[in-house]
Parts: C-alpha cells; structure tokens; sequence
C-alpha cells in the first residue's frame, strides 16, 4: 500500500513538471496559460482515473476522452477548451520529442452560432437601472439628494457602465480613474482589451454613463486608483474583482426578479450589443462598441432579434385567427 502512494506521488510530480514545462513553453497570456493548465490538469486526471498512461494514449483513447467530457454534462464550449488545451500540448510534445502527437486532427464539438448567456429586453434593462438608482440616492431623483449608501452608488455606476457600454467584467475590473480622458470632444474610458497587455482600447462614456461614476468618485473622494473598489472590511479600498462584479450584477437581476442561470454580469454586454441594434444601430456599430475584430462575432447577436420577430409575428398566431 505505501508502495503504491509512493509510485503515485511520483506520477504525480512527473505530470506536474511536464506540464509546467508545456506551460513555459507558451507565447500567449497568462488567462490563456491558465486555461491550458486547467485542462491539462482535467486530461491527466482523466488518464489516471480511467486506467491508461500517457505513454499509451493513442487517439482512440484520445476521442473517448472528448466523449467523456461530453457525457459528463459540460458544455460544447468547455469541451473545446479542454481539447484545445490537449492539442496544444500534444504538438509541444511532438516538437519535443516526447510524444507522438495523437490529437491532431481531433474536432472540437460544434457549437451553434449564438451566444450562451441571455441579453435582458428593454423593459428589463429600465428596470435593473432604476432599482439600483432609488438604492443609491434613495428615490428615483438622484438629482434631489445626496447618495446615501457608498456601496450601491458604486454598484449603480458599475450595472449602469457595463450595460451602456459592453464592458467586459476583467475591462471593468482593470479600469483606473486615470483612465478617463478623452478624445477630442469624447469623453473615453481606456481600456485593456481582451487579450492584449496595454490599455489601447476605449469605450465612450456619455453623459448618462459617466454621472454616476462621477458620484460615486465624489462620494468616495478618489481621485487616483482603482476605478472601482471594496467595501468590504477584509478588502475595503483594494480592487474590485472580476467575480465581486459578478456577485454585484447576480444580486442586482434577483432583486428585480431574475433569477435565471442564463442571466450573469456577462448578460450585461449581450444586452448592450442586442439593444444597439434594437435601437436601429448598425452591424458595424454593434462591432465596434463592443469592440469585435470582425463583424462575424457580431452578426450572432442578430438571432436575438430574429427571435424577436418570431416571437412578435408568430404563423402559429396567424393559424388562431382563421379557426
């Protein structure tokens, strides 16, 4: 039995030192690095559950590791993250001369081509908006007094930021007073874009964006620093986190009465996306909002407003009012 642990522990500590040296082989960002590690860590942890070695994976016992994956109940997306990560490391292997690299030429699992977490509709995004308002001052006049509660200002100025402008969580977390400025008459907000190490990006903030960062700001009398930060004892002034935000905007949709799984912080940006072409925006608007390299990303919003239409113009309806 002790032999066993033993012969274990050093498996172990062997997976650990090939991926971390698969892992410092990557030219990409460390989200990215992390992504690899994680399915690494899932496909090794698989090998040793399911009674094989990586020294005899072959691409038989490769693909039923996919279908595992898919058995388990995880989403198309998750799963061609994981592969991806083991494609990757396969042809490290190769170029290594570790491995023979099995997983070339293994599909990821085809995803249909619309975004996964659900926009809000017009009426919603009013109501998310005003609840937090009256939170923050009090009534529904913010004009009228002054904020009561430095927390809820906060989480107004963020909710109503992330759904006028297409921030992504990690862009809000980011974000530093600093980086309001602007650009000729524009009033910006810089931005680190996904998958980029410098702050080249902007988001505009129109006059109904900015006021509540700018009470907030004034509330908590900062002039430098995070944009956005705790208030909580154990972390109060520190960064606000990416899963802080997250937990503000979850809060924020029950207190309206969403509840659903579908709705998270990152619903804030589909919304954001969806009512620029509700609006009677342009494709290229949508794109350049939310900051896409290509309008192919962007045309996947248009199904929500097809859905629309079906929803609004039903032939089932059509059909009840002819018997």
């Amino acid at each position: 039995m002790e032999l066993t642990k033993t012969t274990q522990a050093v498996s172990q500590n062997r997976t650990a030192q090939l991926i971390n040296s698969f892992l410092s082989a990557q030219d990409v960002c460390d989200s990215s690095r992390r992504v690899y590690g994680r399915s690494l860590k899932q496909y090794f942890n698989w090998i040793r559950s399911s009674g094989h070695d990586i020294k005899t994976m072959n691409r038989t016992t490769l693909i039923q590791y996919k279908d595992d994956l898919t058995l388990q109940g995880k989403s198309s997306l998750t799963v061609s993250a994981y592969i991806t990560g083991v494609r990757r490391f396969y042809e490290w292997a190769e170029a290594e001369k570790l491995y023979p690299n099995i997983a070339k030429g293994i599909k990821s699992p085809r995803r249909k081509q619309q975004f996964r977490k659900q926009p809000l509709t017009t009426t919603q995004a009013k109501a998310l908006l005003s609840n937090l308002q009256k939170k923050a001052f009090g009534m529904a006049d913010p004009e009228a007094i002054r904020p009561l509660d430095l927390g809820a200002l906060r989480d107004y100025a963020i909710i109503n930021l992330l759904i006028r402008t297409g921030l992504r969580t990690i862009e809000a977390a980011r974000a530093n007073i600093d980086d309001i400025t602007y650009k000729g008459a524009q009033r910006v907000l810089m931005i680190q874009g996904k998958g980029w190490s410098e702050k080249t990006d902007f988001v505009i903030l129109t006059d109904k964006t900015f006021k509540p960062i700018s009470d907030y700001l004034t509330l908590r009398g900062s002039q430098s620093g995070p944009l956005f930060t705790s208030e909580s004892k154990n972390s109060k002034g520190e960064r606000l986190t990416t899963r802080s935000i997250s937990r503000i905007a979850k809060s924020a949709f029950r207190e309206i009465g969403l509840n659903e799984k579908a709705l998270t912080a990152h619903s804030l940006r589909h919304t954001t996306a969806v009512n620029i072409l509700r609006g009677g925006g342009t494709l290229e608007q949508a794109q350049y909002t939310l900051r896409h390299a290509g309008p192919a990303t962007t045309q996947i919003y248009t199904a929500t407003l097809n859905e629309d239409r079906r929803l609004e113009n039903s032939g089932e309806a059509l059909i009840d009012n002819l018997f």
